[in-house]
């Protein structure tokens, strides 16, 4: 129905900053939310950020202010601007898609982009 591919993860000093990306392709229903979540190692996956179609953003208390996330409906896109990252940001994120279908709702992950913070 749904599949996720994120790009835009890498090396990054702190303070400094990292744009994510996630496209959704080949979609089937329509998409309730999308959003971002992250996993260090040895951690939770925890949530960052998530965005509804009607522009409704949540953020987790220890991304606000820094992060920012944003959505191209047209395309099925989202994005997760991050400045002044922090080493505790350091982890797997995976982009995430709530998406309804006949008359049920489901989840779909993408394979997760790697970001690291370090000087």
């Amino acid at each position: 129905q749904v599949q996720l591919v994120e790009s835009g993860g890498g090396l990054v000093q702190p303070g400094g900053s990292l744009r994510l990306s996630c496209a959704a392709s080949r979609t089937i229903g329509t998409i309730y939310a999308m959003g971002w979540y992250r996993q260090a190692p040895g951690k939770q996956r925890t949530l960052v950020a998530t965005i509804t179609s009607g522009g409704s953003t949540n953020y987790a208390d220890s991304v606000k202010g820094r992060f920012t996330i944003s959505r191209d409906n047209a395309e099925d896109t989202v994005y997760l601007q991050m400045d002044n990252m922090k080493p505790e940001d350091t982890a797997v994120y995976y982009c995430n898609a709530f998406v309804w279908f006949a008359g049920d709702n489901y989840d779909y992950w993408g394979q997760g982009t790697q970001v690291t913070v370090s000087s």
